[in-house]
């Protein structure tokens, strides 16, 4: 068994889609109009936008959370919870032994929180923006 799709609410779809479509980086897979559905494929999971979806909290990897949202930040998204290390994985259960997981979370333009996600080398040191 695999996760196939995500839900997540939407109250201005196209607002909603125009957020997605910059933070993911790529367009809608699909957009039906009505019944006011928007769709995108993140690696073969789909992310579904509407408006009759409950909020979820979705965790997105991103290759440098610090940078990201330094990003996001530029560009007026609020930041919930700035990034830092929330777990070092030491036996390789939950990521890649030897790194730290750093976590970050931010508003999307509905209101609802995401997680962003980067695992970087244990004890890499810190960087501009990174507490």
């Amino acid at each position: 068994m695999r996760l196939i799709q995500v839900a997540q609410f939407a109250e201005d779809l196209r607002r909603a889609a125009a957020f997605y479509t910059q933070l993911l980086a790529v367009q809608p897979t699909a957009v039906f109009d009505p019944p006011g559905l928007v769709f995108f494929d993140l690696e073969g999971v789909r992310l579904l936008l509407e408006p009759g979806a409950p909020r979820a909290l979705l965790y997105l990897q991103v290759p440098d959370v610090t940078s990201s949202v330094d990003e996001l930040k530029g560009r007026g998204v609020e930041v919930v919870d700035a990034p830092h290390v929330i777990y070092s994985h030491t036996d390789g259960r939950l990521g890649p032994a030897g790194t730290d997981e750093w976590m970050a979370f931010i508003r999307d333009s509905e209101g609802n929180t995401l997680g962003l996600v980067s695992q970087l080398a244990a004890g890499q040191p810190v960087t501009e923006g990174r507490a």
